[in-house]
């Protein structure tokens, strides 16, 4: 028999949002969905964006089921880039294609939340001001709103004025906010510091703050250290979030792979192993984050780690996949062929220095842009 409509609403009304999740433990997300629909061949590089939900909705469809089978409890519908000003024409039905099949993906895990996201504008850039670059944002919430997703979230924002901007028509929707930005322990293009980029955007209205993509795990873990730190020195209250780019980035310098001569075409030698997301997803709890996923390169092999590291700090919430076959690091114990090999034991893995494979290549690569050559990029990018 069909659920009627009242039981649906009986079912919505029980489930837990963001912040009473924050309040008692930690939310695993998801990974870079346009990324991903690039190295699957439904989104264009260098452009990355989300044209794919109306013209390649199975494929969406499935990346967000695979996140959610990896233990993903947030999907964030596929709208990064799907503004109005980078989709003349296609981003009314983008950004609402883009809503419901994230919600569609919802059904196949338990309480999924789902959030709809804004990005930075060209207009800032350009020099439109705040009334031009809110009209751009409010384009795409009026979808969120209709669709009744969970919260919203302003990301990839390398100046904080214009997160701030954001945020404030964010909040008309009445749902929580969370905001973050593109952006490594320097702090934003501008220079203003992680301390007061955190501090600037909890003061706007924010309920959850941190770091999303440009930078490696390592590099948004210190970024996260030094927002948690100036968040409790102001006495401001706000959840931290992180969601790093899937590749290490130890050489990144301002603006993060914006510089790397890897990016975006040979990135794949610096991918995080799922020991790596493991040993992330412990080590940005500890640093303050309970908002944990991943951004561009993040897979759902890379979501499961993060969520098995973390299951005893998820309120009793365990991953599909790790229902079904167990942890991935005690997969191989139960099988007879590997009894007497230490690769049954995740010590093993958690403590292995990978090698590359590569013995002609350098371990980090020097930057092909200028300090002054990043900022212009990045203003395009």
């Amino acid at each position: 028999m069909a659920e009627s409509e009242p039981s649906r609403k009986r079912a919505k009304a029980a489930k837990k949002g963001l912040l009473e999740r924050l309040a008692t433990g930690v939310v695993v997300g998801d990974g870079g969905m346009i990324w991903q629909l690039e190295q699957r061949g439904y989104a264009k590089a260098g452009q990355y964006t989300p044209e794919a939900c109306i013209e390649h909705p199975d494929a969406v469809l499935q990346l967000h089921k695979e996140f959610v089978h990896n233990g993903a409890e947030v999907l964030q519908a596929t709208t990064f880039w799907a503004s109005e000003e980078r989709l003349s024409g296609k981003s009314d039905s983008v950004n609402d294609s883009a809503c419901k099949l994230a919600k569609q993906a919802a059904d196949d895990g338990e309480d999924i939340l789902i959030a709809g996201c804004v990005s930075r504008t060209n207009y800032y850039n350009e020099g439109r001001g705040k009334e031009r670059c809110q009209e751009e944002f409010k384009k795409q919430l009026k979808y969120y709103v209709e669709n009744d997703l969970d919260f919203v979230v302003a990301e990839y924002f390398d100046h904080t004025d214009e997160a701030e901007w954001a945020v404030e028509v964010l909040k008309t929707a009445q749902k929580p906010v969370m905001a973050t930005l593109c952006i490594g322990p320097k702090g934003d293009v501008d220079g203003v510091s992680p301390g007061d980029c955190a501090i600037r955007l909890a003061k706007a209205g924010a309920n959850v703050v941190g770091v999303n993509c440009r930078f490696g795990p390592d590099n948004g873990i210190e970024t996260i250290k030094l927002m948690k730190a100036a968040l409790e020195k102001a006495g401001v209250q706000a959840y931290l979030a992180i969601q790093p780019y899937g590749y290490h980035t130890p050489d990144a310098s301002l603006t993060g792979y914006i510089a790397m001569a890897e990016f975006p075409f040979a990135v794949e030698p610096r991918t995080l192993t799922r020991a790596d997301c493991h040993k992330y997803a412990l080590a940005a709890y500890e640093a303050g984050a309970r908002y944990i996923a991943g951004c561009c390169g993040f897979q759902p092999m890379h979501i499961r780690a993060v969520s098995e590291a973390l299951q005893d700090k998820r309120d009793g919430r365990v991953a599909p996949v790790t229902q079904h076959y167990g942890k991935w690091l005690n997969c191989m114990e139960s099988q007879e062929r590997y009894k007497e090999d230490d690769r049954t034991k995740a010590e093993y893995w958690l403590s292995l220095c990978a090698a590359t494979g590569r013995p002609s290549n350098p371990a980090i690569s020097k930057p092909v842009l200028t300090e002054e050559e990043q900022l212009k990029e990045s203003a395009s990018f």
